[in-house]
């Protein structure tokens, strides 16, 4: 079966850092772009980074700019989002995708999700 999963969300203060992982399982990520998205509560679902098969390309939501850094390890099969400076309005949802970068509707697996809470 082929499976993303996402780990690392939690509660941290604002100001603080999480590193959230995306591990792929029965398949490589070695031919797909791999996507970050968030979804607030009452909120649309938001396309926050992607980074492509080679690495050598990453963008970013303008709300994450020069806070969030996307990386990928082809060894460990893993996409990772670090992310600094956290204020109240990055708790989400996070999700990974793995697909396209050019194309955030098209994105072939998804993982679940993992929580990330911004608060004092």
């Amino acid at each position: 079966q082929l499976h993303l999963v996402e780990s690392g969300g939690g509660l941290v203060q604002p100001g603080g850092s999480l590193r959230l992982s995306c591990a792929a399982s029965g398949f490589t990520l070695d031919y797909y772009a791999v996507a970050w998205f968030r979804q607030a509560p009452g909120k649309e679902r938001e396309g926050v980074s992607c980074i492509t098969t080679t690495g050598d390309s990453t963008k970013y939501a303008d709300s994450v700019k020069g806070r969030f850094t996307i990386s990928s390890d082809n060894a460990k099969n893993t996409v990772y989002l670090q992310m600094n400076s956290l204020k109240p309005e990055d708790t989400a949802v996070y999700y990974c995708a793995a697909g396209d970068c050019s194309d955030y509707d098209g994105m072939d697996y998804w993982g679940k999700g993992t929580l990330v809470t911004v608060s004092s």
